[in-house]
């Protein structure tokens, strides 16, 4: 029998909080190990509960979300945090993922999307929501000079080019496979290897190097 994974959830609603202890119960292969009223407790359950995967809602009081997540994420063996927002454009968003979340959903999405996002962090990988990605291209405008933007992104190859550009919109591996007609393990070759040649630590931190360095609209040419 598979284990499930373990959840820690955090949000100052206790009707959030239901709502998402419903959604990741056992019969979807999760359990619900501790619930948070705000950021501060986050840490203090996590250092209790151990759990695989925190799920945190981005605005609460005392100590919130992202605050929460930078604190977690400076120590070691921490786990990764989904980091929930009711709007995808929310100011929250960009110091989330700055803050080492390893995805970002919408309160709104589907409990599937929820299960996915959650699945994707456990094993190790990242998440970005949709509609939070089409949010960060209409929020931030690149932040680098374009003559050091030409150096940082003339080390990637025309095929890294086109992967990092789709992981910037948020699909994933296997949505890229099919956009670009390649297998899912190629895919990941791909990502492997911009991640290593652009020194980012994830799929996360390429989504926030992607509408910093302004990579959609960039032409090499």
């Amino acid at each position: 029998m598979t284990t499930p994974i373990s959840v820690l959830v955090a949000d100052d609603q206790p009707l959030v909080r239901a709502g998402l202890r419903e959604i990741f119960n056992e019969r979807n292969g999760f359990s619900v190990v501790g619930e948070a009223g705000d950021g501060a407790e986050a840490i203090d359950l996590v250092a209790a509960m151990c759990p695989d995967v925190v799920v945190m809602d981005m605005r609460m009081p005392r100590i919130d979300g992202a605050e929460a997540i930078m604190k977690l994420s400076e120590c070691a063996g921490a786990p990764p945090v989904l980091a929930l927002t009711t709007y995808g454009d929310d100011d929250t968003v960009h110091a989330a993922l700055r803050a080492g979340a390893a995805g970002f959903a919408l309160k709104h999405s589907s409990a599937e999307d929820l299960h996915r996002a959650v699945r994707e962090l456990a094993a190790g990988n990242g998440w970005i929501d949709h509609g939070v990605a089409r949010a960060l291209i209409q929020t931030f405008a690149a932040t680098v000079p374009p003559a050091d933007r030409d150096a940082v992104l003339g080390r990637l190859t025309d095929r890294e080019l086109d992967v990092l550009r789709l992981v910037g919109r948020g699909h994933s591996n296997g949505e890229i496979a099919k956009e670009l007609m390649v297998s899912t393990g190629t895919v990941k070759t791909h990502v492997s290897n911009l991640l290593a040649k652009l020194g980012l630590r994830d799929r996360v931190a390429a989504v926030v190097f992607v509408y910093e360095y302004g990579v959609t609209s960039w032409d090499p040419a």
